[in-house]
């Protein structure tokens, strides 16, 4: 473990930026990576693929099943960097409550940009059309504890750099780093 978090959910709205920062964060760390998209059950999937937000309740089970995940990976004394959207505070304490010194990292990112984003995407089951939902249901992690917010408009390699430094220093208050 470096510093004092024992894992980290890279977060924020679809096209943020999350699974590659979260790929690219696991091999510079060491850890696990925990692809979040990889556990939603076919119907959440299927739903998505048709324009319809998933509610609570979809992503209850979908939750469930990372905070499994998580726990898996600290019992065998890993660290896990999960790519999970983790929209509400709610969903992030799940999570929080299934390891340990459970670090975000919030890739905040301009709604018009997301939109650009997933747009461009064609190999992804999230359609445009759903990004106006995702951020009607983000809740911002506005002073949660071992949160860092970062602009999610700055390059890969900036960001896995901002996000390996803090997580291996001792900081244990929210963070925001603006760009350069």
């Amino acid at each position: 473990m470096i510093g004092h978090i024992s894992s980290l959910v890279v977060m924020g709205v679809a096209g943020c930026g999350k699974s590659s920062v979260a790929q690219a964060l696991a091999a510079s760390l060491g850890g696990v990576l925990i692809e979040g998209d990889a556990f939603h059950p076919q119907a959440n999937v299927d739903k998505m693929k048709r324009g319809i937000p998933l509610t609570d309740d979809d992503r209850a089970g979908w939750l469930d099943r990372l905070a499994e995940e998580l726990e898996s990976v600290a019992s065998r004394g890993e660290r896990a960097v999960l790519a999970c959207s983790a929209l509400k505070e709610r969903y992030r304490n799940r999570l929080r409550n299934a390891t340990s010194s459970l670090g975000f990292v919030f890739l905040d990112l301009p709604q018009r940009e997301a939109l650009r984003r997933v747009a461009q995407r064609d190999s992804h089951f999230m359609p445009a059309s759903l990004v106006e939902s995702q951020f009607a249901t983000l809740e911002r992690p506005v002073a949660e504890p071992l949160t860092l917010t970062l602009d999610g408009t700055r390059s890969l390699p900036s960001l896995v750099t901002e996000a390996a430094a803090w997580c291996g220093s001792s900081q244990l208050q929210p963070a925001v780093m603006q760009t350069a």
